[in-house]
């Protein structure tokens, strides 16, 4: 299902947008010149932005994966992004077969493909919630209808972070989706650093908010502090690459400036 009382706003090609940006970066059809051209001017700062996205797309796999297999059964991704097989219900419905899973999104085009989010497995179920992060209270509301709040719940915040500035309260939107989910719930979160070349990502940071959408870049320390009073899963907050190679075969180059953890609450 979708969730009627979050509309999408009119569908704006006039302006870049990130979802459709990554979806460029990851090789798709699913974006408009607009978005195109501010991709390429990305890639030229940073060539190895394409490797990027596909590394963290490969690190979403692995967590989801490893809390399927620690018997989770429900799932949160907000900031999903344009559709690309496999989407996290494939994996973690492919090892708990009734797992429900709701996604949210703030980009018009991701509304357009819900479709191809909510093909579940038969005991499972799927929902797909228009929101934005910086209103994390409406997107709880609306998860609430497919997921049971009361029970563990894994929250994956995927490659989003860095669309959200010290401005728009990051910590508190964390804290307060933290804050709704049970013990023994999970938190999963990626975050792309400028720690290895500040300038460069000075420069791409400019790139997006020339285009219309705030990003900062954080070092390690910013990022890790996400993860507050949560109990993080071995080996902590680390590199992409580094976190549980044993689980995918794919994992991106050793030197992709993205950071990754995965936590449960107690």
């Amino acid at each position: 299902m979708t969730d009627a009382g979050l509309r999408a706003p009119h569908l704006d090609t006039s302006k870049p947008h990130s979802a459709r940006m990554y979806d460029y970066f990851l090789g798709g059809k699913d974006n408009y010149p607009v978005d195109a051209e501010a991709a390429e001017q990305v890639i030229s700062l940073f060539p190895a932005v394409r490797e990027m996205a596909r590394t963290n797309r490969w690190f979403m796999h692995r967590a989801s994966r490893l809390l399927a297999e620690r018997g989770v059964g429900q799932f949160l991704d907000i900031g999903t992004g344009i559709p690309t097989a496999p989407n996290l219900h494939q994996i973690v419905q492919g090892i708990v077969p009734d797992a429900r899973v709701v996604y949210a999104d703030n980009d018009p085009i991701v509304l357009r493909h819900a479709e191809a989010l909510l093909h579940s497995t038969r005991e499972g179920k799927t929902a797909y919630v228009h929101g934005d992060v910086r209103e994390p209270g409406r997107i709880l509301a609306a998860a609430r209808r497919t997921l049971d709040f009361t029970q563990p719940i894994a929250l994956s915040l995927v490659a989003l972070l860095h669309l959200v500035p010290d401005e728009d309260r990051p910590a508190q939107i964390v804290g307060e989706l933290i804050e709704s989910l049970a013990p023994g719930s999970y938190v999963t979160l990626s975050h792309a650093t400028g720690d290895f070349d500040p300038e460069t990502w000075e420069r791409v940071v400019e790139v997006y908010r020339r285009g219309g959408t705030p990003a900062q870049v954080r070092p390690r320390d910013a990022f890790a502090a996400f993860f507050t009073g949560l109990d993080l899963l071995d080996p902590g907050v680390v590199l992409a690459a580094a976190w549980h190679p044993e689980l995918g075969e794919r994992l991106g180059g050793e030197d992709i400036p993205l950071y990754v953890g995965v936590a449960r609450k107690p």
